[in-house]
């Protein structure tokens, strides 16, 4: 993950979150455009939901996209989609796991996600759990660009995963 890149009721407990954190929560909408691969895409929103409400509590120095948004749709793609993308937009070759824009989209390929929760014994939602964290991660600010900002961000990411349940 070295790349930058309705939840539960519409948010239900968004009024709740906007109050502590004084900011409105954005919308999470998740999308599988993999459909030969089934994901559980009500689950995901329901944690994307508490996820964004902890990244929104951490302290950042840096710019916060994720403040500013009002909603953020993720993608669900294949690997074929992501390649193009990956090219496109960072001029590399093959896919990624997740790309983020700061505009508020968060593209995850699912192919890679099943491939490396095999590869690391994980499910493929708690994979894609992760991913979900990680482009929040970058739209909140943080970067894994140098070995420093990846160890902060993995630490960060696992405690959000921790809190917000990655395998629930």
């Amino acid at each position: 993950m070295n790349d930058q890149k309705h939840a539960r009721g519409r948010n239900a407990d968004r009024a709740d979150w906007c109050f502590q954190i004084e900011c409105p929560l954005p919308r999470i909408s998740v999308r599988n455009l993999r459909r030969k691969i089934r994901v559980n895409v009500g689950e995901l929103e329901t944690f994307s939901a508490a996820a964004v409400q902890h990244c929104l509590q951490l302290r950042n120095r840096k710019r916060s996209d994720l403040r500013k948004l009002r909603e953020i749709f993720v993608w669900l793609i294949s690997d074929r989609r992501m390649a193009l993308l990956h090219r496109q937009f960072l001029g590399k070759i093959g896919p990624t796991d997740v790309l983020t824009f700061q505009h508020g989209e968060i593209f995850n390929s699912v192919e890679t996600a099943r491939r490396q929760a095999r590869a690391f014994g994980n499910s493929l939602i708690g994979e894609l759990k992760l991913y979900m964290v990680h482009g929040l991660l970058h739209l909140h600010g943080f970067d894994d660009q140098t070995p420093g900002q990846a160890r902060k961000m993995r630490t960060v990411q696992e405690d959000i995963l921790r809190v917000c349940g990655r395998d629930r």
